[in-house]
């Protein structure tokens, strides 16, 4: 009995089998600026969100001043130990 060969396939016929990918039908041009487009819009979105950090940051700022000026909340949240002030 004679043995069969595995037929293996040649890296040049593994290459053509796969299908064509939209990176590979789109021109350079194109993909350059999609790209750019890409980076903008990621650029974009970091700057909203730095935005609204900063938002945040300045509202909380404006509720503690609110509240060290509110003498209720004070006496309520200082401490009760007196002595270690004297």
């Amino acid at each position: 009995m004679a043995k069969k060969r595995k037929h293996t396939p040649s890296p040049k016929a593994a290459a053509q089998d796969k299908p064509a990918t939209l990176k590979d039908l789109l021109s350079p041009d194109v993909l350059s600026k999609l790209k750019a487009q890409a980076d903008e819009l990621s650029a974009a979105e970091e700057r909203q969100l730095e935005e609204q950090r900063k938002q945040a940051e300045e509202e909380r700022k404006a509720e503690q001043k609110r509240l060290d000026n509110n003498f209720e909340y004070l006496l309520n949240n200082s401490s009760s130990d007196w002595r270690k002030y004297k």
